[in-house]
């Protein structure tokens, strides 16, 4: 074991056994203090290099696997629990998120392994949401404190009639009324539209508390929801296409009463987290695991063949 700040690297030479599988169930109250404190552990020399082996970690998680159900990233679904982590163009950067904030329900902990590493670039970028919450001045946490944030999605009903994924996809079915059900439970405000598209609004708190720690912890991804987060000639498009309606665009990010976020203050938000980012360079068979709500996740352009792979655990 090698103890870096983030991620915590932990390496096959000199454990008790070699094979990961075994290690993620026998070693596990170890592996659940090292998360708790450090957010992520990166694992290496275990050689998970193919979807089986990934699949058979998976198999012996033990807390189970959680669904991407609502999921708002574009990925494929390889078996009952492993999904392709992104096919985000490789072009562009993800931001920094914690999976699933926008929704009432969300894993607790990610496994990514890789497959493939890319050509050049591609990391899986990560930072700690303890220190991104301090890192943030006390007149914008306090805004985000009193009035949350508020996520907005128009999802078409069939690919290819705007951007982003399907109302099928994201809920992993055909059935209305299995989605209606769905966002009923988890209080999501939900509107089908006369072109078969349907709208969600989903109003959530911006900081949350870790249910083991106590600690608070920056979880929300409004600036990845927001416009401004593209470039700025496409920021200037949407918002010549949809500056009246702002609830009108694919998906919009703003406070939970439904007032705009100004600019400057994604922009904070924004350098604090580039601040704290932490990249590293995939090898193929390396395997991490990250806590989402300690640690936000994101990903770096690339060239190149990528294959990262993920799976989420309650």
């Amino acid at each position: 074991m090698n103890n870096n700040t983030l991620p915590y690297v932990w390496t096959a030479a000199g454990s008790p056994t070699t094979d990961l599988s075994e290690l993620l169930a026998a070693q596990q109250k170890d592996i659940d203090g090292i998360l708790l404190e450090h957010g992520a552990i990166l694992f290496k020399g275990f050689a998970i290099d193919t979807l089986e082996k990934f699949q058979h970690c998976s198999n012996r998680l033990p807390k189970g696997n959680a669904s991407y159900i609502d999921g708002n990233s574009p990925r494929t679904k390889l078996s009952s629990s492993v999904y392709t982590s992104t096919e985000y163009p490789a072009e562009l950067e993800i931001s920094l998120h914690n999976e699933l904030s926008y929704s009432h329900a969300w894993p607790a902990r990610l496994y990514f392994c890789c497959i493939v590493p890319a050509q050049s670039g591609g990391s899986t970028t990560i930072a700690d949401s303890r220190a991104l919450l301090n890192a943030i001045s006390p007149t914008t946490r306090r805004l985000f404190e009193t009035r949350g944030v508020k996520y907005v999605r128009n999802l078409p009903g069939n690919a290819g009639e705007s951007f982003g994924k399907t109302w099928q996809d994201t809920f992993e079915t055909g059935d209305r009324s299995v989605v209606e059900d769905y966002c009923r439970a988890g209080a999501i405000e939900h509107e089908w539209k006369s072109d078969g598209s349907l709208r969600l609004l989903q109003t959530r708190p911006a900081i949350a508390e870790h249910p083991q720690t106590g600690a608070k912890v920056w979880f929300n991804q409004v600036d990845q929801f927001h416009p401004s987060t593209n470039p700025p000639d496409v920021y200037e498009a949407i918002l010549e296409i949809y500056g009246d309606a702002p609830f009108d665009m694919p998906q919009y990010g703003c406070f939970g009463d439904d007032s705009p976020i100004p600019d400057d203050i994604l922009a904070e938000v924004r350098a604090a987290a580039k601040q704290l980012t932490v990249a590293f360079t995939w090898e193929r068979g390396d395997l991490m695991v990250i806590d989402n709500m300690l640690t936000a996740h994101g990903r770096s352009p690339f060239t190149g063949p990528r294959k990262i792979l993920v799976t989420m655990s309650n």
